[in-house]
This record gives structure tokens, C-alpha cells and sequence, in this order.
């Protein structure tokens, strides 16, 4: 088996003790860090992020793998950025002003940053001025929102609002989920998307940066 193959099952595995050495071992063979992130780290992550979706595995083993994906990373990242390795897009996340629950925000971040993306993460709290001027400032086409409480939903539906009134739409896409989300109450806050779970997320955000 490759040194590539060995990461990815090193991965999956959640063997954060391993991954490391296994990136330096093909840093090593010469491989370059682009293939060493796709055909090693990332296609680890991407059979958790199946696995995950089908409910064959849950979260701590996703938690374990991306610890693991992390430790290769920390290793590679020094060469990703010698080589120029562009990321899938950047996404501003964060759960909307007035709600504190991040549990569910903080896996999205995990499984974008499993899948390739540059999660730019604002953690809980966040303003809608502070979602737009932050995609703004880092060039970011998504900004996707989570909310737990109803009562917070409708901060969803101010950032719509907001990147409306500013003439941004052509510019900054819109996912929103959280437990309370719906397809229609998404639609009816104006999003471009709504995601039901974190594996979902990905594959939407996937696609609205594919139409840009």
C-alpha cells in the first residue's frame, strides 16, 4: 500500500499519532503536497464525510479523523502554501447574533475543512454587519449560519436583508441550518440554501460555489 493510501486509512482510522509522521514519510518520497492533500488527507476525510452520512458512523469517530487530519496538516501546511495549493473556497460560518449553541456550527466547520474549504469561523453571536463585512474583507463567495433557538432565526433573515441592500447578491451566496430550519423557512428568509446536517452542508456549499 502507498504512503498516500496509508495516510487516507490512518485517517479514517482517527490515528492522529501516525498521520503526521506518514505526511513527512511522502514529503519525503517527493510527492507533492497537492496529491499528499487530496489523495491522502482529503480522501479520508471525504469517506468519514460518507460514512458520516449514512449514519455508519457518528460524531466522536468524525472528531477523531478530522484530529487526525489536522496533525497531517500542521505537517503540510508550510508546503501548501510554497506551492500555492488553492483551497475549494472560503466560507464565513458562525452561529447568529443572540444564540450561544455552536456544537452544530463547529462540525460543519470540521467537515468543510475535511472536504477542502477555508473556513474562516466566527464562532457564536455574530452580527449580520460582522457576517457580510468579514466575507467582504477575505473575499469569501459563502457565508453560512446556524441557529438553534427560533427565537434567532430571524437574524438569518437580516443578513439576507442586509447583502440585499447592499447590491451583493451576485456576490455573497447564503446557507442557513440549525434544528428549527426548514427548506421553506430558508426560502422565505431569502437564502440561496439550507442544509439539514453537516454532510449536507458540504455538498450545498459545494454547489453554490460551483455556480459562481
Amino acid at each position: 500500500m502507498g504512503t498516500l493510501s496509508e495516510i487516507s486509512k490512518h485517517i479514517i482510522a482517527g490515528d492522529a499519532s501516525s498521520v503526521p509522521s506518514l505526511t513527512q514519510q511522502a514529503v519525503s518520497e517527493g510527492l507533492p503536497a497537492r496529491d499528499i492533500l487530496q489523495e491522502g488527507l482529503l480522501s479520508g476525510m471525504a469517506v468519514i464525510g460518507e460514512k458520516f452520512k449514512s449514519h455508519e458512523i457518528f460524531l466522536p469517530d468524525v472528531l477523531m479523523a478530522a484530529r487526525a487530519m489536522q496533525a497531517g496538516m500542521d505537517e503540510l501546511r508550510p508546503l501548501l502554501i510554497t506551492e500555492d495549493v488553492p483551497s475549494l473556497g472560503k466560507v464565513v460560518l458562525g452561529t447568529v447574533r443572540g444564540d450561544l449553541h455552536d456544537i452544530g456550527k463547529n462540525l460543519v466547520s470540521i467537515m468543510l475543512k475535511g472536504a477542502g474549504f477555508e473556513v474562516i469561523d466566527l464562532g457564536n453571536d455574530v452580527s449580520p454587519e460582522s457576517f457580510v463585512d468579514t466575507a467582504l474583507e477575505n473575499e469569501a463567495p459563502v457565508v453560512a449560519m446556524s441557529a438553534l433557538l427560533t427565537t434567532t432565526m430571524p437574524v438569518m433573515g437580516e443578513v439576507t436583508d442586509l447583502i440585499r441592500q447592499r447590491g451583493l447578491e451576485e456576490k455573497l451566496k447564503t446557507i442557513v441550518g440549525g434544528a428549527p430550519l426548514s427548506d421553506d423557512a430558508a426560502r422565505q428568509m431569502g437564502a440561496n440554501a439550507y442544509a439539514y446536517d453537516a454532510a449536507s452542508a458540504v455538498d450545498r456549499i459545494r454547489e453554490l460555489i460551483s455556480s459562481e
